[in-house]
């Protein structure tokens, strides 16, 4: 059993792995994405523009770099079920974060907002399997080999 679980963990990681892969290849256009989006508030402002200041870039496109990254490196220490239990919770605050930002289906009307429907349930279910990651962590350790019953 415990290779069923390596092996799915490693398969669910690569769905994070390669979105993050695909952000950090299309920067500006996921930037432009985020930029159409996400409104800072204007209490944030000040801290944003000194963060612009400070890097050199908008933040929409640091916000694309930092999200990118962060899904890789999630997605590679859940693989490597290493702090797994930390980098699922926080993926559950990420894609609920996104699902609330990106995937809007309540601002839309029945018949056009089907894509996003789907779109946030599947979110829905990702936010499941985080839990169940979360909640099993590196599992018990007892003193059987760890892939003995394969």
């Amino acid at each position: 059993m415990p290779a069923l679980f390596t092996f799915g963990r490693v398969l669910f990681a690569v769905l994070f792995i390669y979105t993050g892969a695909t952000k950090l290849f299309a920067i500006p256009a996921t930037a432009d994405f985020i930029a159409s989006k996400v409104t800072i508030p204007s209490l944030l402002a000040p801290y944003t523009s000194q963060l612009e200041t400070l890097t050199g870039m908008p933040l929409p496109q640091l916000l694309a770099m930092s999200v990118g990254g962060f899904e890789i490196l999630a997605g590679l220490m859940i693989a490597l079920n290493f702090l797994a239990r930390f980098f699922a919770i926080l993926l559950i605050f990420f894609v609920l974060a996104t699902t609330f930002y990106f995937h809007d289906f309540w601002n839309q009307s029945p018949p056009d907002n089907a894509k996003t429907l789907i779109e946030a349930l599947k979110n829905l279910s990702i936010i499941g399997a985080l839990f169940m990651i979360a909640g099993y962590g590196r599992g018990p350790r007892n003193s059987e080999p760890a892939y003995g019953d394969v």
